[in-house]
């Protein structure tokens, strides 16, 4: 489980997401994009025009699986994207 991202490699155009299983994430992202279904219509149009070659597919962190059994999983990844998030927006007054 962690945080991933899919990147447009002309246009910079990013896509965060979190998951349980990562892995798993970025192949239904790949199968959305060669069935031409997925969401993201910039990193739809860039798959159509470049194929696989044109995106970058990235894990960015991992998740460490604790030994607590309450451990929260589910926040643990929400305030990671919320960091990813954050990194991602334009500084302002720079």
């Amino acid at each position: 489980m962690g945080i991933y991202a899919i990147r447009d490699r002309a246009s910079g155009h990013l896509l965060l997401g979190a998951s349980r299983n990562v892995h798993a994430s970025l192949n239904r992202a790949r199968f959305e994009l060669l069935m031409g279904k997925h969401a993201d219509q910039i990193l739809q149009a860039e798959w159509n025009r470049s194929g696989v070659e044109g995106l970058i597919f990235e894990v960015l962190e991992l998740v460490t699986e604790r030994e607590d059994p309450d451990f929260d999983y589910a926040s643990e990844l929400k305030g990671l994207k919320q960091i990813y998030d954050e990194l991602q927006e334009p500084m302002s007054g720079v």
